[in-house]
């Protein structure tokens, strides 16, 4: 761990707090929807996902065995706003087959986090972004996603290089937050929050709350 990072990241967590306030994520009905969610959200902008979920809904597929007895092509339509979509029909038909024969949510829920996340990174498609997803919104474990905007916002302030394995990233920070879960989603959430408005790929420095601690901060016109 970066020795600058434990220290760092509560101060940072509460500054963005203070900027953004309370972000109320992850947004969904159920717990299976967030998981939905969490596999459709890779490689593309969450509005897209939130059109891809109304598809699902509007038919009442929004249920793990509708889903595995979709048609591909009737399935893929349905998710074609959230890019990809033959990938992603294939990837949700192959998560919801494995969550129906793992024994759905309570079956699910009893296991420990270490084995739930285990199964999770089992499934083909389910990465470590989208496990994490899972386990901290669907289940509510302790533990820290960690996404291309963290990478980039924890690089400019200069607590670590940003590419380092996401398991180094994810451990350093539940460990300088705890194992508080309603502190390890909202820090997540806020970092998204910050990443869009401030923090992007070109930075827009103005008004962002972390300017004073940021050493890539870029000068204003």
């Amino acid at each position: 761990m970066s020795r600058r990072a434990r220290p760092a990241l509560p101060g940072v967590f509460r500054t963005l707090a203070g900027q953004f306030g309370p972000q109320h994520w992850w947004p969904a009905q159920t717990p299976f929807e967030v998981m939905v969610g969490a596999v459709l959200t890779q490689n593309t902008a969450w509005g897209n996902v939130e059109q891809a979920i109304a598809n699902l809904r509007a038919r009442d597929k929004l249920d793990a065995g509708a889903i595995v007895r979709a048609r591909h092509d009737h399935l893929a339509g349905w998710l074609r706003p959230s890019g990809y979509f033959n990938i992603k029909a294939r990837r949700l038909k192959n998560f919801c087959r494995w969550y129906l024969a793992s024994g759905s949510y309570e079956t699910l829920q009893a296991l420990d986090t270490h084995a739930l996340r285990a199964a999770l990174l089992s499934v083909n498609g389910i990465g470590y972004e989208t496990a994490d997803d899972i386990l901290l919104y669907a289940f509510g474990r302790p533990v820290f996603v960690i996404d291309a905007y963290t990478r980039r916002l924890y690089g400019r302030l200069g607590l670590f290089a940003g590419d380092e394995p996401y398991d180094e990233l994810r451990l350093a920070t539940e460990a300088a937050l705890g194992r508080d879960v309603g502190a390890l989603n909202e820090f997540h959430a806020l970092i998204v929050r910050h990443a869009k408005e401030h923090c992007r790929v070109r930075p827009a420095c103005g008004g962002c709350a972390l300017r004073q601690r940021c050493p890539s901060v870029l000068p204003q016109p």
